[in-house]
């Protein structure tokens, strides 16, 4: 395996692991180094730099960004954004990943792509879920604000600094397994 390939598997994590926060910032981000030949992606998923994408992928950015401030709208919005970042997280891992076999890469993007971005995005969920019922969703515009702030970071990381990027994911998901540890129930073993 080349470096190159490496580079482009931790570039894929974290732009799927950013998904998992908002769906669209790290397709725009993934659009916008593409179209200035940043990065180079596979030749199935060159439209992505394409000006159309863009600027499609931007609005889309926007509005999703600005939806995420509204409580209860948010809830909505995450009862969508669930499956979704299952398939953008694996989408963005196949754009990206270079010089590796199709079936590789495929299995790749589903498992490390998909399951990282469901895995974030199900915690994220769960965690506006839990504001919404404590604070009349009063609260959710901080969940918003953290979760496109960490959308934001990883996501350049992602793109500037791609192993930076898979040593953030590897903290953030460390972080989810222990929330997950601590809040579930304790069962009795006789």
């Amino acid at each position: 395996m080349t470096s190159e390939t490496i580079i482009s598997i931790f570039l894929g994590i974290g732009l799927a692991a950013s998904v998992g926060f908002r769906v669209f910032l790290p397709l725009f981000a993934l659009s916008l180094a593409a179209y200035f030949d940043m990065w180079q992606l596979n030749d199935n998923w060159h439209w992505i730099g394409s000006l159309a994408a863009v600027l499609t992928l931007g609005v889309a950015t926007v509005v999703e960004i600005f939806a995420y401030f509204i409580p209860w709208v948010d809830n909505l919005l995450d009862s969508f954004a669930v499956p979704l970042a299952a398939i953008a997280g694996t989408a963005v891992m196949v754009s990206t990943v270079a010089n590796l076999d199709p079936l590789v890469t495929w299995c790749l993007a589903i498992i490390a792509g998909g399951g990282t971005a469901t895995a974030i995005k199900g915690a994220g969920a769960t965690g506006r879920l839990a504001s919404s019922a404590t604070t009349g969703g009063l609260g959710n515009p901080v969940v918003s604000t953290v979760e496109t702030g960490a959308a934001m970071v990883v996501t350049t990381a992602s793109i500037f600094m791609p192993i930076l990027a898979a040593i953030l994911v590897i903290f953030i998901l460390v972080i989810i397994f222990r929330i997950y540890r601590r809040l579930r129930p304790k069962t009795n073993l006789k």
